[in-house]
């Protein structure tokens, strides 16, 4: 379900807040408070919300050289996201993370690290989604990751049956995925389950999901999709800019 730029499971307390029954006398009063709101925002835009759940964000696992990195591996900033192939919210943040990469990360000063996090709850794909992406990466590498996740996002909401045709276009071996994905109960799951854990664990409760990650300061929770301008903005003030 897709509430605040985020898709979250229905069993969030979040989105029954959108269900709620207005008399009309309220509706007005509504009326003038979202009039207000407008002026306001038109004057000065603030960021897109920065906190999540009930989590730590202070437990968001150290990047390491397991991990899906786009950029360069030693930036000063890092972007972690835990993501959901069949989110369409996520599919929108994709795009502008790689809009990010190849401009404020052209210099090194900033990587993605891309992280799983399959809603289960509401995708009934979601966890063979990221199977096979775990998959492409164990067999091809990280270069091959990153292509196979462009192409499903692509094509959402993803057709199972087409993995195969998408690890080809990834440049993986049609034989080599199927070994692996048929064995993916015993070799990507448990990743897969580590990332999802850690997205909890950090407040994480949809996706897309974010954290920005400096050695030394305090994580930046990003619990929603944020557009180029506004992200590009965060980046430049945690980078001094």
């Amino acid at each position: 379900m897709g509430y605040g730029g985020r898709d979250i499971p229905d069993n969030d307390p979040c989105p029954s807040l959108m269900r709620s029954t207005y008399t009309i006398p309220v509706a007005i009063v509504l009326g003038g408070v979202i009039v207000a709101v407008a002026v306001y925002f038109s004057i000065a835009r603030p960021f897109p919300k920065t906190s999540s759940g009930t989590g730590n964000p202070a437990l968001v696992r150290p990047v390491g050289t397991s991990d899906h990195i786009l950029g360069s591996p030693t930036a000063p900033v890092m972007i972690v996201e835990y993501s959901d192939f069949d989110c369409d919210y996520c599919k929108g943040f994709h795009a502008v993370l790689h809009q990010i990469i190849a401009n404020e990360g052209a210099q090194g000063q900033v990587a993605w690290v891309f992280r799983e996090f399959p809603l289960t709850e509401i995708h009934a794909n979601a966890m063979k989604h990221a199977e096979a992406a775990e998959c492409v990466a164990k067999v091809s590498g990280n270069d091959a990751f990153w292509k196979f996740a462009d192409v499903l996002f692509a094509n959402q909401p993803v057709d199972p049956s087409r993995y195969w045709e998408f690890a080809a276009r990834a440049g993986v071996s049609g034989d080599a995925f199927a070994t692996c994905f048929a064995e993916a109960a015993t070799r990507v799951d448990m990743r897969i389950t580590a990332d999802r854990q850690n997205a909890l664990d950090t407040g994480a409760i949809g996706t897309p999901y974010s954290l920005i990650l400096v050695q030394g300061k305090v994580p930046i929770v990003i619990d929603q999709a944020f557009s180029y301008d506004d992200l590009k903005l965060l980046i430049d003030q945690t980078l001094g800019k």
